[in-house]
This record gives structure tokens, C-alpha cells and sequence, in this order.
């Protein structure tokens, strides 16, 4: 082949033949590097596909969650009256529900699944016999809703119709609020104008129900509308009338505008995620937004974007975290592919050097290299790059970055072939080389670069949802500048453990802690601690981010359960301790909306209004420590019962600020269900569970140190800790609770009360982890982890293969002096130990300190209900350590004892000598 070679290059031409000839007798080394460069392009090619996937996935699940209301685009008019008799004003507005969407944004456009348009009256005062019978003060809208007659189903009667003018107007009703409005098939009824006495007011309008229908689905969205068709809406307070809708025929409508009664327009158009593309946020967003700028003159009423904006949020956080790991993971590979291509090159040193020899420049080697790269390295990376194609989801538009990362991986081994060749010869492991003044100035750059780069990361911030340069440059110079100092301090408690094993009986501690002194290669130690800090750093933050979901679920439900209600009879926490799994129950009492007062009268203090918690003290304190919630109970809710003097309180530091100012921060007043309580501040807290995360302004009592009342403080709700919990039978005894206080005292309620809502923690934990882009977020913590873990194994690969030629000599003349199989395990395991141990080990302090550095700027409470993201130390971080470096530690003996015997130990002193 050398000859073959040789006669090719003094004719000036490279052949095929001897290129493939080559690449065949390296085989092992190429499909390495093949095999580096297809996972890189699959990579760039396939996880942003996966990414597009997750996104849309959650955006339809986020969407889903939306009431069908929210995403209604509604546009809308004010009063109208028609200027004559000839002008269909109905007719000449519903030819705009096809006009108003064909001028909406593309992006929204493609969005809208269902559309309706209606005409209608306001709702004014309605008269008739069968609502005289039962005492009703009703107001009555008049609606036309093209389409109603598919939507419905005809009870009794017929759908209305134009009838004559001297008729009266026919009207439809819903069966269910005909029923609670006293009305049947043939009631009369009479609609009176608002100002009945006004020389411009229109004339009273004679009505008959003619029909009575019922919709075939509760879920169509043309129900919709305010009010709503179907239902009655209750009065507000004492002497407010119902409200209800009536549909008519649009001709109908239309002969009322003439008469001079005002119609109000809407075209309502409800969009749905199927045809939302989750890489189009900010244009649908955008386009939302210009919905309001470009009305027309009309209304527009709208409220997606502040779903889509949280979900974008969400989105942003994660592509961000993404950005992280993939600079990690990429630039793992790239040095993984630096090694490959000087494990090649040193494997043909001798080949390179003969070149040189016979009169070649010094590019000669470089262009051959050049030559096998092309030919293995482009199929690779077209393979890769259609093998990620394959992925679900919407391609990311990473193209060129794949074309580029092809290019590097190709021109890498030419590069490495280049820097080989101005290198010597010889035994490496006997040289203690120093430093030159010029390596060590590069790498106290790269400290002080990396201390840098971290103070303007946090000084400057980022904008989410980015690729920022600085941000994906902070993690790989961490590591890289971690890596050099484990370098510079790694060899030295090595070289005194192997002076005090050269005084110990045996050669095998003395030998492997010798060369495992001087064996340090830079290169493989930064590409493993770029990988392992990659896999740590995922864990780490993923373990931060599900501690923080946990805080956030308590602080909705600080128990195993909360039943929240309206007022519920004190009993009802000794009812619920019965129930089966139940050990303990506490009572709340929550009142939004109350004064502070200056004393007992209820003198004005002039301040906002409060938040009122009572919570008994220690019976929390009990639940939290039964249920296990990461929740903390002020000690000044600690109080014992009967104290005199105000009520140790914790308050927010909002009104805290706002009672020292007044001087009342010693005692003031609040009101709680018509009582006034005296109180101090005792305590501030930022937040507090059963309140609002976003609540500044409460106050917090001890509810076992309330003084007695004529009238005592009623539960709104009850905190219960237990085991396999019941729901339904929790919220029965709730239910129960509250009927028992209403019809338990002197006075009953009018109507039942509605019933309880019971929250479990569970349920309210997997709805704090679940939906929106959480699914992008847990794939790239698992992706990161695990190839970041994976690429680590075959960093130590690496390293290990970058030293075995000259292990396997030194193995070879101690096993001809006498070493016997079982110390040279023993050797080759003292000699990788430190090695990949202070690989793995400086790698995953750099993966845990990253989260502490970069959290603050990673945006990630937008995946724990708004609460902050905070990593603390895990113990099983540690085991996992110890396990990766045991696996490590095994898994590069494993490669050593392989690749020995690939190269017959025996033969290596033969075949192998250098000097």
C-alpha cells in the first residue's frame, strides 16, 4: 500500500482507491469519527424536531385547559336604529361575520374553528300575567341567532317567525327558563321601553311565546353570549330584577329597528390550537394585539393572549434551559471529536513521519488526511441529518448549523494531522515536563474569562426564549476553567500518596500512583468534566424545579386536603376526624375585602383594604408535620389561648410598613364575618398558604387565641390531613357542614348553598407539573442527563485509549518481571482511579454550582406556579456520584483490558517500541 501511496504521490494524483485503502486499514478509528459526526447532525437535526413536538403538544393541552369563553375574538357595536323602512339593518350586519374574518391577521385566521353572529335588543322590564302570578320582576333581551334552529331542539311549539305588524312578536324560549320564569307555550307579554314616558321612546312591543326549545349540546359555543340563551340570570341583591334572552325571526328584529328600538351587533369567532403552530407565538400574539389597534370602529373584546403569553413564557424558560444544555452536550462532542481525530493521527505517526522523510511537505499529510475525511465524513453527516429528520414534530431551521458542524468535524483530522507534525517522539511517561510561561498565561485568561463571563451574566440578564451567546458560554468556560485548575492540583496529593507508597511493602500502589501522578492529558480530563457538569447540571436543576412544585402545592393546600366553602358548622372538623384515613382537621376562615380600623367603633385608618386568614396555630403546625408539607408556621400563630391584650398577627410587609407609619403597628383593628378583632403586628411574611401568590396586602390571626364573642368566628373551610383520602365523602361532609349552618340557626337561608370544593395535594401537585411546555422542559433534562452521562462514559473511553500504548509497554515488562494477572488489574485500577474519579467529581461540582449561578436569569418559575426556583444540596446527588464514578471506574478498566488484549500484551514490547 506504502508503494502503491508513493508512486500516486510522485505522479501528483490521489487516487480513490488508496484513499478507501486507507480509510479501510483505520477502520476502527474512522467509524469513530463517522459515528461522532452522525450524532452531532442527528442532534442538530433531530432535538430541535423533538422540541416543535413537545411545544405543540403542550400548547394544545395548555389551550385545551382554557375556558371555551377565553378564546373567543368578539366584535361588537353600540345601540343602532334603522333611518328607514326599506333598511334591513340585520341583514346588512350579518354579511360582515365573512368580511370581519377575512380581514383578521393570517395567523389568528387560520385559528378560527367556529363562527356566529347575532342581533338583539337590550334587556328591559317585561310584563305579563304569568310573571304577575308568581311576583317576578324579569328584564327581557330580544336575539337573533342565525343557525339556532341545528343548535336546538323544539320542546314545544315552533321556532318564531316574521309575523304580521299588527301581531305580536313571536319569541322562543329556553324550555329551562321558561320553567323558572313562570312561562308556557302561549304566555303574553309585553316589552316596556326604558323611558316609557319620553316623546322618543319606542313603543311597547306585545310578545307570545310561541316555542320552546333545548340545546343539543351544552358545549356549542353559539350559547354562549351575555346573557347567556339558556339559563336565567339570578337577581344580584334585593329588588334586581332576572335577566333573560328571548330568540325572534331577524325580519322581526329588524321591524323593532325601524319602530325605533336600539340593536347591538356582534360577530363572535372562536379559535382553536389546531391551527396554531407553537414557533408562531409572538405573530399570533402580535396579531391579537392589532385586532385592538385596527377595530374599525367597532369593539373587540378578546382574552388569548394572556394564556399564550404565560405558555410563550413557559416556552421561552425552556428553549433557554435547552440553550444551556446543547452548548454543553455540542461542545462535549466537539472535544469528543478533537480526541478522535488525535487518537488517529497518533495511531499513524510513523506514516506521517516516513512522508516527511521522503521529502513531503509538511501539507502533504494534512490534504491526505483531508482526502479520508471527505470521504467518510459528509455520508455521516447526511445520514445523521436525514435520521433526525425523522423525529417527530416541525423542523427547526437547523440546516446550516448541521452543514457547519459537518465541515469542522471534516477539516478536524487535516488540523490534528498539522499539529502532529511539528511534535517529537519518545516515552512520554518518563518526562515530567513543566508549563511553558506561555500555556500558563491561556489558562489564567481562561479563569479570570470565566469569572467574567458569570459577573456579566448576572449583572446584565438575558432575554428568555434567546440563544445567548454569553449565557451558553458561561457554562462550557466553567468547566473548561474547573477542568485546568483539577489539572494543576490533581497530580500533587498523588505524587505524596506515591512516596508514602514507596515505603509500603508491594509495587502496585507505588507503580499506579506513580503514573497516575504523571498521566494527566488535558484534553480528555476537560471533555469528561464538560460532560458529567452537563448531566449534573440537569439533575440538579430538575431536582430544584420539582422541590419548588412541591412548595407551590403547598401553598395552595398546606395539608393533604382543603374543602373550601362559604360558611360550615363548626362540628364539621369532628365529623370529618371520623371519616375513614382522616387524623386530624383544622379550621380556616378566609375574607377578602376588609378596613382596617383605628378601634373598636371602626374608626377609618384611611388604609387599603386586607385579606383576612384566621388559621389555629397549632393544629396547622400538627397537619403540616402529619401531611409532611414544606410549610413553616409562624411562631407568633403560636399563641396560647386566653392571652389578653391585641392578637399576635403576621401581616404582610405591605401593611406592616403601612401601620408603623401610622403608629398603629401595636394595635388596630379588622373585621372578620361583621366582628372586630384587635390585633399587632407580631410578624411579616412575604406569602402565606390559603392566600393568593400574588396577595400583599393580609393579616393572619391565631384562631385559638380569638376572644369570645356573642357571635364566634364561623370556618370557611377546613384543612385535613390523612391517608387515601376519600373525596367525594370529604366533600359530603362539607356539603353537610354548611347545610347544618344555614338551617341551624334562628334564621334560615333562603337557598341552598353551593357546594364545597375539595383540593387534595396530590391533585394539585400533578396540576402544578403538568401541561404547558413542561414536556419540553422534563425531555431536555432527560436528554441532557442521559447524553451527557453517555458522552462522559466515552470521554473516559478516550482518555483511557489515549494512554494504552504506553500502559501496555510498561504492563509488558512487569508481567515479563513477574506481575501476575491479578496485580496488573490491581495496577491498571490504581492508576485510573484518581483520574477518572477527579474527572467525575470536579464535573459534577461544576453541574451543581451552574444552577445556583444561572437560576436567578433562567426564568424557571414560570414552571412552579410563580414560586422561586431554589437548588439546595440533594443527598442523592451524592450516591449518584459515587455510582457514576464507580461505573466510570469499571467501564475504563473494561476499555484497558479490551484494548490490551486487541494489541496481545504480549507483542507490545515487539511491535510497539519507541525508543
Amino acid at each position: 500500500m506504502e508503494r502503491t501511496d508513493d508512486q500516486e504521490r510522485r505522479r501528483g494524483v490521489v487516487s480513490i482507491g488508496a484513499i478507501v485503502r486507507r480509510v479501510r486499514a483505520y477502520g476502527g478509528q474512522f467509524l469513530l469519527l463517522a459515528a461522532l459526526t452522525l450524532v452531532a447532525t442527528l442532534v442538530i437535526s433531530g432535538v430541535p424536531r423533538i422540541v416543535n413536538g413537545h411545544a405543540q403538544e403542550g400548547l394544545r393541552a395548555h389551550l385545551g385547559a382554557v375556558p371555551p369563553q377565553q378564546r373567543d375574538v368578539t366584535y361588537s357595536t353600540g345601540p343602532l336604529v334603522a333611518t328607514d323602512n326599506d333598511t334591513s339593518l340585520v341583514g346588512a350586519h350579518q354579511v360582515d361575520l365573512a368580511a370581519l374574518e377575512s380581514r383578521l391577521p393570517p395567523v389568528v385566521r387560520r385559528m378560527v374553528e367556529h363562527r356566529w353572529f347575532t342581533g338583539e335588543t337590550g334587556a328591559n322590564l317585561v310584563r305579563g300575567p304569568d310573571l304577575a302570578a308568581k311576583n317576578l320582576l324579569v328584564h327581557l333581551g330580544l336575539r337573533a341567532v342565525p343557525g339556532i334552529e341545528e343548535a336546538g331542539t323544539l320542546v314545544e311549539g315552533r321556532w318564531p317567525a316574521d309575523a304580521p305588524k299588527d301581531q305580536p312578536v313571536q319569541v322562543a324560549l329556553a324550555a329551562e327558563v321558561a320553567r323558572k320564569l313562570n312561562l308556557r307555550l302561549g304566555s303574553r307579554l309585553t316589552l316596556i321601553p326604558p323611558e316609557p314616558s319620553s316623546p322618543d321612546s319606542p313603543p311597547r312591543v306585545p310578545l307570545t311565546v310561541v316555542g320552546l326549545f333545548q340545546p343539543r349540546a351544552d358545549t356549542d359555543g353559539l350559547w354562549d353570549g351575555l346573557p347567556p340563551l339558556p339559563r336565567v340570570v339570578e337577581p344580584v341583591g334585593d329588588g334586581q330584577p332576572f335577566i333573560a334572552v328571548g330568540v325572534v325571526d331577524p325580519a322581526a328584529l329588524n321591524r323593532q329597528a325601524v319602530a325605533g328600538w336600539p340593536l347591538t351587533f356582534s360577530w363572535r369567532y372562536r379559535l382553536g390550537a389546531e391551527g396554531i403552530d407553537a414557533r408562531e407565538l409572538d405573530q399570533v400574539i402580535d396579531g391579537l394585539q392589532q385586532l385592538t389597534r385596527e377595530a374599525a370602529g367597532r369593539n373587540v373584546v378578546q382574552g388569548l393572549d394572556i394564556p399564550l403569553r404565560q405558555f410563550s413564557a413557559e416556552v421561552d424558560s425552556a428553549r433557554t434551559v435547552l440553550g444551556v444544555i446543547a452548548a454543553g452536550v455540542l461542545a462535549t462532542l466537539t472535544g469528543l471529536v478533537v480526541l478522535a481525530a488525535g487518537l488517529l493521527v497518533r495511531r499513524r505517526r510513523a506514516e506521517f513521519t516516513l512522508l516527511r522523510a521522503r521529502g513531503g511537505a509538511a501539507t502533504t499529510s494534512a490534504g491526505r488526511s483531508l482526502a479520508e475525511a471527505l470521504l467518510v465524513v459528509p455520508p455521516a453527516g447526511a445520514l445523521g441529518w436525514l435520521v433526525g429528520g425523522l423525529a417527530p414534530g416541525a423542523p427547526g431551521g437547523t440546516r446550516w448549523f448541521a452543514v457547519a458542524a459537518t465541515v469542522l468535524v471534516a477539516s478536524a483530522l487535516p488540523v490534528a494531522t498539522l499539529a502532529a507534525s511539528t511534535g517529537g517522539t519518545g516515552r512520554n511517561d518518563l518526562i515530567r515536563s513543566r508549563p511553558s510561561a506561555r500555556r500558563l498565561t491561556v489558562e489564567a485568561g481562561l479563569l479570570v474569562l470565566a469569572g467574567l463571563a458569570v459577573v456579566l451574566l448576572r449583572r446584565r440578564g438575558l432575554t428568555p426564549g434567546e440563544v445567548d451567546p454569553l449565557l451558553v458560554s458561561v457554562p462550557v468556560l466553567l468547566a473548561v476553567a474547573a477542568a485546568v485548575v483539577a489539572m494543576r492540583l490533581y497530580p500533587w496529593p498523588l505524587r505524596l500518596v506515591s512516596r508514602l507508597a514507596a515505603r509500603a511493602r508491594g509495587s502496585v500502589a507505588f507503580l499506579g500512583t506513580a503514573r497516575a501522578g504523571r498521566s494527566v492529558v488535558a484534553l480528555p480530563v476537560v471533555v469528561v468534566v464538560l460532560a458529567i457538569a452537563t448531566a449534573a447540571f440537569c439533575a440538579v436543576t430538575a431536582a430544584g424545579i420539582e422541590a419548588s412544585r412541591d412548595r407551590a402545592a403547598s401553598r395552595v393546600v398546606p395539608a393533604d386536603a382543603l374543602i373550601l366553602g362559604e360558611r360550615i358548622a363548626p362540628d364539621t372538623g369532628a365529623e370529618l376526624e371520623r371519616l375513614p384515613g382522616v387524623r386530624a382537621a383544622s379550621p380556616v376562615l378566609y375574607e377578602a375585602g376588609q378596613r382596617l380600623a383605628k378601634d373598636a367603633i371602626g374608626t377609618e385608618t384611611r388604609l387599603g383594604g386586607v385579606t383576612v386568614l384566621m388559621v389555629d396555630g397549632p393544629a396547622l403546625a400538627r397537619i403540616v408535620r402529619e401531611a409532611d408539607v414544606d410549610v413553616t408556621v409562624p411562631a407568633a400563630l403560636l399563641a396560647p389561648a386566653g392571652g389578653a391584650g391585641p392578637l399576635p398577627a403576621v401581616v404582610s410587609p405591605t401593611v406592616a410598613a403601612e401601620l408603623a407609619d401610622a403608629g398603629l403597628a401595636g394595635s388596630a383593628f379588622v373585621s372578620a364575618q361583621g366582628q372586630r378583632y384587635e390585633f399587632r403586628v407580631a410578624g411579616q411574611a412575604e406569602s402565606f398558604p390559603l392566600l393568593r401568590a400574588d396577595s400583599s396586602r393580609f393579616v393572619v390571626l391565631p384562631w385559638q387565641s380569638l376572644p369570645r364573642r356573642d357571635y364566634a368566628a364561623v370556618p370557611t373551610g377546613f384543612l385535613v390531613a390523612g391517608d387515601d383520602l376519600d373525596g367525594d365523602a370529604l366533600r359530603r361532609a362539607g356539603d353537610a357542614g354548611q347545610s347544618r349552618f344555614q338551617t341551624g340557626g334562628a334564621v334560615t337561608g333562603r337557598e341552598r348553598p353551593r357546594g364545597v370544593e375539595v383540593l387534595t395535594f396530590a391533585d394539585t401537585r400533578r396540576q402544578v407539573g403538568e401541561g404547558g411546555a413542561n414536556g419540553v422542559l422534563a425531555f431536555g433534562f432527560t436528554a441532557g442527563a442521559a447524553g451527557g452521562t453517555v458522552l462522559g462514559l466515552l470521554a473516559i473511553a478516550f482518555t483511557v485509549l489515549a494512554g494504552a500504548r504506553e500502559r501496555g509497554q510498561v504492563l509488558s515488562r512487569l508481567r515479563t518481571l513477574g506481575l501476575s494477572r491479578r496485580q496488573w488489574r490491581g495496577l491498571l485500577l490504581v492508576e485510573l482511579a484518581p483520574l477518572v474519579g477527579v474527572s467525575v467529581v470536579t464535573g459534577a461540582l461544576v453541574g451543581t454550582a451552574l444552577p445556583l449561578l444561572l437560576t436567578p436569569v433562567l426564568g424557571l418559575s414560570a414552571f412552579t406556579d410563580g414560586v422561586e426556583v431554589r437548588v439546595a444540596f440533594e443527598p442523592g446527588l451524592a450516591a449518584a456520584v459515587v455510582a457514576l464514578g464507580a461505573l466510570a471506574l469499571g467501564f475504563a478498566v473494561a476499555v484497558e483490558a479490551l484494548n490490551n488484549r486487541r494489541m496481545r500484551l504480549g507483542e507490545v514490547l515487539r511491535l510497539g517500541e519507541e525508543n
